[in-house]
């Protein structure tokens, strides 16, 4: 069941706006006489958000590729396949709202109109304050490359027609040096047939070019890459982590289960470096705290942890980062907001429901 605190505070709390693209979105909302002059909001809790980059790789094997030796010195690609590389590692703190921490904040009908901004889950922004507009960490993911051109539109009747796929390599390879010696003779000023102008230039050497690299990839096979992110969301209860398996990797299909054995285990460790102050506190300290809270706008105190995700026995991440779960609660006095003519301004931070800034 979901406690809710109610204080009486000379400022007026509202719901909040929407912010940018990937800011915290937010909704306003005055309190009026139709709503009791009340608004409630929730605390969050933290949630770890660990982001994988990945980058997948697919080797096409060429349909000539065992004659790729013999025609043109190279070596292919001679098995076709699909490979996952983890690339990155980012961890972020995402608040999620904790219903068992809810509040109300009943405010005097006669207030000149203070706000609060609330985020879309009820976590609080800020008071008296439009928030500021802050982008979420995020990873640059590069474009996939172009898919391979289709070569055989590029064959010749000849080629089509042969009667064997060594005939047909043979023809290829032909057709192959036959385009390098006209985009030689077109560099050098020896083409008969001259492009009459830059742009004309331009549009044959990338149609030559285009054909050659189709051609090539017969032979040689072609690589394909692309990369995209995967999150593994982690709650933290108020105890230690020791080594969890969050999720597993695969070379062959990528970030796979926690309880998938098909891939490595990705491990986080994550220990608390704060003594919770409930844990030092007598029971009469521990009432008087408890009165302190239920007459203010209650915040949260994160508590500071270390982190440590680990892979295939080397160190991906070791970071300090805050935890709500590993912290305590303070008041702001609801005496602080009597001033009408110049009302208190506070900003939180919505994914820890800290103070960041007070302004007077």
């Amino acid at each position: 069941m979901i406690k809710i605190k109610r204080l009486v505070l000379s400022a007026l709390i509202v719901l909040l706006p929407a912010v940018s693209m990937q800011a915290q979105q937010t909704v306003r909302m005055n309190a009026i006489k139709a709503n009791d002059y009340g608004v409630i909001y929730s605390l969050p809790k933290t949630s770890l958000v660990v982001t994988l980059k990945v980058k997948k790789t697919v080797y096409n094997r060429g349909e000539f590729y065992q004659f790729a030796q013999r025609y043109l010195s190279i070596d292919p690609i001679t098995e076709s396949r699909t490979e996952f590389t983890l690339e990155d590692v980012m961890v972020t703190n995402r608040g999620v709202a904790d219903k068992d921490n809810s509040f109300m904040v009943i405010f005097r009908p006669n207030s000149i109109a203070p706000y609060v901004h609330l985020t879309q889950d009820g976590l609080i922004s800020t008071i008296n304050t439009d928030p500021e507009s802050e982008k979420t960490p995020s990873f640059d993911v590069p474009e996939p490359s172009p898919a391979p051109l289709n070569s055989r539109r590029f064959l010749s009747e000849e080629t089509l027609m042969a009667g064997s796929t060594a005939k047909q390599a043979e023809l290829v390879s032909k057709q192959i040096f036959e385009l390098r010696r006209s985009r030689n003779d077109i560099l050098i000023g020896e083409a008969d047939n001259m492009p009459p102008d830059g742009e004309a230039y331009k549009v044959v050497m990338e149609q030559i070019n285009n054909q050659e690299k189709a051609l090539t990839e017969m032979f040689s096979g072609s690589t394909q890459t692309e990369y995209f992110t995967k999150e593994i969301v982690v709650i933290p209860t108020e105890k230690d982590i020791d080594k969890r398996i969050i999720g597993r990797f695969s070379e062959k299909l990528g970030p796979v289960d926690a309880d998938n054995l098909a891939g490595a285990p990705i491990y986080l460790t994550l220990r608390s470096k704060t003594q919770k102050v409930e844990t030092i506190l007598s029971d009469k300290d521990k009432e008087r705290l408890a009165k302190k809270l239920s007459e203010g706008v209650v915040y949260n105190v994160p508590g500071k942890a270390q982190l440590t995700l680990e892979f295939r026995n080397k160190t991906l991440k070791n970071m300090e980062t805050d935890i709500v779960q590993f912290g305590t609660k303070d008041v702001l006095a609801k005496k602080m907001f009597d001033n009408m003519k110049q009302p208190i301004k506070v900003v939180f931070y919505p994914d820890l429901g800290a103070i960041k800034q007070i302004i007077q």
